[in-house]
C-alpha cells in the first residue's frame, strides 16, 4: 500500500508517499481501508518537528480517517467487515495511507448523510470544538461565547455546536469570511483585520481561542469574572487570567465513540455540516498540506484515497 512517511523533520519535502507493507490488526485493533483523510495543522506541525519531544522519526502522518472496516483483530466486537466508519488516530498518525489500524473507541459509524470525503473533514476539528466548549468550558444555553478563527476547521464546528445549545455566538474572521459566518448563524461578526475585538466585545462567558499568542492575552479582557478561556494553539496566559479571576485552560482532544456518535447524529439531523474548501487526490497530498499551512483555510481541506467522490 501507499502511505505518507516522515523520516526527518522538515518542510513539505520531508513528507514522502512511499510503498509500505499492509498493516495487520493486532489484538483489539481494527484494520480500515481508508477512503479519505483531511489535513489538520497538527499534521504539518508534527512533520516540522514541533512535537519531537514526544515523537520520533520515522513516522507516518495523518489523524483523520473515513473508510470501511477491512478486518478485525482478536477480541474486537461490535463492528462488521465493510461497515463505513470515521474517526481519529491522534499523534501516532497513519491516516495518510490506503490502509491503517485503529482502536474501536477511536471510531464510530460514518454519518449516513456524508460522503467519505465529507466525513473525513469532521473528526479532529469537530472533537476539538466539542471538547473545548462542552467539557472544558461547560457552555450552557443563554451564555455568550467568543470564537476566534470562527471560519476555520475548529471554529466553524464550534459556531454550529454553540448555536445548537442556544448560546449567543460572536465570531472573529477576515472580511472574506463574513458571509460564511453569518450563514453559520453567528449573532455578531468581528473583522479582526480592521477592529480590535476587545474594543467591541465584552462580558462573555466563554472564549474559544484558535489563534493563540497575543490573542489569548487580549481575550482575558473580554471575559466576565468567573468566565472561561479555552486555548487550543498556545498555552493560556495563566497569570493574566488569575488576576481577573478567569478560568484558563489548554484543550487538546481525544477521540471517543460516544462523542463521534453524537456528532454524527447532529450531522444526520441537518444541524451541523462540515465545510470543505477544497478536495485533493492522494497523489497531490503535498499541495493539500501546503494549502492548509497558509492558515487561511475556510473549513477543511480533504484528501481522497482511491476513486472517491470529491463531493
Amino acid at each position: 500500500m501507499k502511505a505518507v512517511h516522515v523520516r526527518q523533520w522538515g518542510g513539505l519535502d520531508a513528507a514522502a508517499i512511499e510503498d509500505t507493507p499492509l498493516p495487520q490488526p493486532g489484538v483489539g485493533e481494527i484494520l480500515i481501508r481508508v477512503r479519505a483523510t483531511s489535513i489538520n495543522p497538527l499534521d504539518w506541525k508534527i512533520r516540522e518537528g514541533y512535537l519531537q519531544e514526544f515523537l520520533t522519526v520515522p513516522l507516518m502522518l495523518g489523524s483523520d480517517i473515513a473508510g470501511d472496516v477491512e478486518a478485525l483483530g482478536e477480541g474486537v466486537t461490535g463492528f462488521q467487515i465493510g461497515t463505513p466508519i470515521y474517526g481519529m488516530k491522534g499523534l501516532r498518525g497513519g491516516g495518510y495511507a490506503e490502509f491503517t489500524t485503529i482502536l474501536p473507541n477511536e471510531i464510530a459509524p460514518k454519518p449516513k448523510t456524508l460522503s467519505y470525503a465529507q466525513a473525513a473533514a469532521v473528526p479532529h476539528t469537530a472533537l476539538t470544538a466539542w471538547h473545548s466548549l462542552f467539557e472544558a468550558a461547560n457552555l450552557q444555553k443563554g451564555q455568550r461565547v467568543l470564537i476566534h478563527a470562527a471560519a476555520g476547521g475548529v471554529g466553524h464546528f464550534a459556531v454550529q455546536f454553540a448555536k445548537n445549545v442556544g448560546a449567543y455566538v460572536i465570531g472573529t474572521a477576515s472580511e472574506s469570511n463574513e458571509a460564511f459566518l453569518r450563514e453559520l448563524g453567528v449573532d455578531e461578526y468581528v473583522n479582526y483585520q480592521t477592529t480590535p475585538f476587545e474594543s467591541v466585545v465584552k462580558d462573555v462567558d466563554v472564549v474559544l481561542d484558535g489563534v493563540g499568542f497575543d490573542t489569548s492575552v487580549r481575550s482575558v479582557q473580554v471575559l466576565k469574572p468567573g468566565g472561561t478561556l479555552v486555548c487550543i494553539v498556545t498555552p493560556p496566559p495563566m497569570e493574566a487570567a488569575a488576576e481577573r479571576q478567569i478560568h484558563a485552560k489548554y484543550a487538546g482532544t481525544q477521540p471517543t465513540t460516544e462523542v463521534l456518535t453524537k456528532i454524527a447524529e447532529l450531522i444526520d439531523a441537518g444541524i451541523v455540516k462540515p465545510h470543505i474548501q477544497q478536495a485533493f487526490p492522494f497523489s497531490k497530498i503535498h499541495e493539500a498540506m501546503q494549502q492548509n499551512q497558509t492558515q487561511h483555510t475556510r473549513g477543511k481541506i480533504v484528501v481522497t484515497v482511491g476513486e472517491q467522490d470529491l463531493a
